[in-house]
């Protein structure tokens, strides 16, 4: 349960501290007393959106603090725990403080047992510590998405386990179907495109390139060109070398070197000094005879063949044909070639996997519709039980002759289906007798409404537990009997739930537990000391003020009175 919210710079709310306890509480006071500000601090605890417009002019930022009481075992501690909060467990139970702040110029923070964390944090963890319900829930009752999901929550456990059980089905198969979809479409595009990548690969395979040959062929092709002047050049370096046709004389190099080889060994006889530079004239020498022989051994290779000449041009002509379609070199046209043919061999692989996803979208189309004819066949169950348990809160509620109705319609075709499964769920009312049954987003009055929406929670408070139930005027457009009745009613919930409810109503008033009245200082500001808990004559003089507007009205007071003690026999009943 919670036990406190502290408040400050939050609209009319400069600081102020409301205390709850456990069964019924009011929250009443006059119009624009504050009273819209405390369910905009939960909401914010819950977390909400938050709006620089909700920072009191003036202040600097708002911020809100909530402190509950809570079980070790519960969700909403773990949640937190995982969130990095401190949780320290006291007398069995766990004191979670959940806090926020508004900036104006809009940055906002949310806390968790005094760290950090984002606000999504705190709107997981609230979900399973308090359920709201204000004149925009009310509002959404009347939208069938909200309609489905209360039945879906009645319907407990099963229901909800059967519902993710069809998401999961729902998801694969549409999956497989928008990948069937896409494939389908890329294939069109890809045979297309393959018509092209086997002409080029037929093209390439014709002649058969190999690594590098267009680099070697130009080698060959410049020799060939250049036999004549090619192999005077050889021969003459060949001569300068060793002389014509491999005979020494004085003039080559090879002889030249020798002799100096020689001379230098008879003097580096004499000085040692010299025998480094023996070695390198001698190691000249050496590379000069070696190269000798490679150029007579190159000039035997050298002659002019015009047929080898002619095959080298036109294979030359057969690369260079494919270099301009396919790639700068040769290399790069092999690299084309293999991705060309990797590319063909996926179109030819697609029917394989077409057949695949073909047979798995109608095994996954099966699973669909047993996951949604099981859910449907729940959620009908669930509609007629909810429908019989609304329709006896209902009159409890002063509508004696009401009736819900809660209609499950199945859709035949799978094409139809949705992610929240085969069904549209609708409400109805039939508010009295002789009136026909009305969709509630279009016959229901905001009265009718609001207890439609109380006598929902209370039927859902047995299969979807919270421990705080907080309800911002639920009695608007209620007044008389009825009043009374919601006040009853609410008065049985809170016997096995913190209930919290901000009333105009002295009827729903007159059954709380603990009354908390909210007024504005003479300054126009709400603080901790205009948060007053109303006990004996206060609660009185403020049910007068909500019966008649006057303070000192003895009727009023008399009528106060009565109301009190309509209350007190209610709660001396129901233990």
């Amino acid at each position: 349960m919670i036990e406190r919210i502290q408040i400050r710079g939050l609209g009319v709310i400069a600081d102020a501290t409301i205390p709850f306890s456990t069964g019924l509480t009011v929250i009443t006071g006059e119009t624009g007393a504050g009273k819209t500000m405390v369910l905009s601090g939960f909401a914010l605890l819950a977390g909400g959106k938050a709006d620089v417009g909700m920072v009191r002019t003036g202040s600097d930022q708002a911020w809100v603090d909530g402190e509950w009481s809570v079980s070790p075992d519960s969700s909403a501690v773990k949640r937190a725990a995982d969130a990095g909060a401190e949780v320290e467990v006291e007398a069995g139970r766990v004191r979670l403080l959940l806090g926020r702040t508004v900036a104006s110029e809009g940055r906002s923070r949310a806390f968790a047992g005094g760290r950090s964390v984002p606000a999504a944090v705190l709107q997981e963890v609230s979900s399973s510590l308090v359920a709201v319900h204000g004149q925009s829930e009310q509002m959404r009752l009347r939208h069938a998405d909200t309609q489905r999901n209360l039945l879906d929550r009645f319907g407990g456990v099963a229901c909800l386990e059967a519902l993710a059980g069809y998401r999961a089905a729902f998801a694969a198969w549409r999956g497989t179907v928008e990948r069937i979809a896409a494939l389908t479409d890329q294939r069109e595009a890809m045979e297309r495109e393959a018509v092209l990548l086997r002409i080029g690969i037929a093209e390439i395979e014709a002649v058969a390139p190999m690594p590098g040959e267009d680099v070697e062929l130009d080698r060959q092709a410049a020799r060939l060109t250049h036999a004549g002047t090619l192999l005077l050049d050889v021969l003459a370096a060949h001569d300068a070398l060793v002389g014509e046709d491999g005979e020494t004389s004085n003039q080559d190099l090879v002889s030249v070197l020798s002799r100096a080889v020689a001379a230098l060994d008879r003097a580096a006889e004499v000085d040692s000094d010299l025998a480094p530079l023996l070695e390198r004239l001698a190691e000249i020498g050496s590379l000069a005879a070696d190269a000798a022989v490679e150029l007579a051994t190159y000039a035997t290779d050298i002659e002019a063949d015009p047929a080898r000449q002619s095959w080298v041009e036109e294979r030359r002509h057969a690369l260079g044909s494919l270099r301009r379609r396919y790639g700068t070199t040769i290399d790069e046209v092999i690299e084309w070639h293999a991705a060309a043919s990797a590319s063909v061999s996926e179109v030819d692989l697609g029917d394989d996997r077409m057949r695949q996803l073909a047979d798995s979208e109608v095994e996954q189309r099966a699973e669909v519709l047993r996951a949604a004819m099981h859910l449907s066949g729940l959620r009908s169950d669930a509609g007629m039980a909810l429908a019989a348990q609304v329709t006896a809160e209902l009159h409890a509620l002063a509508m004696p002759d009401a009736a819900l109705q809660v209609r499950v319609t199945t859709r035949d075709s799978l094409d139809a289906f949705a992610p929240h499964g085969a069904d549209e769920v609708e409400i109805l009312l039939r508010p009295h007798s002789g009136a026909d049954f009305r969709p509630l987003s279009k016959g229901a009055s905001g009265g009718e409404l609001s207890r439609v929406m109380l006598a929902l929670e209370v039927v859902l408070a047995g299969a979807d537990p919270v421990p705080t139930f907080i309800f911002d005027e639920v009695d608007a457009g209620i007044g008389g009997r009825a009043a009374v009745e919601v006040g009853r009613r609410l008065a049985r919930l809170s016997r096995t739930a913190q209930v919290i409810v901000v009333t105009h109503l002295p009827q729903v008033a007159a059954f709380a537990d603990q009354h908390v009245v909210v007024s504005k200082g003479a300054d126009g500001m709400v603080t901790s000391s205009s948060v007053t808990v109303a006990l004996g004559r206060d609660r009185v003089s403020e049910l007068v003020r909500m019966l008649s507007g006057l303070d000192e009205s003895q009727a009023g007071a008399a009528h106060a009175e009565e109301l009190l003690a309509v209350a007190d026999l209610e709660r001396a009943s129901s233990r």
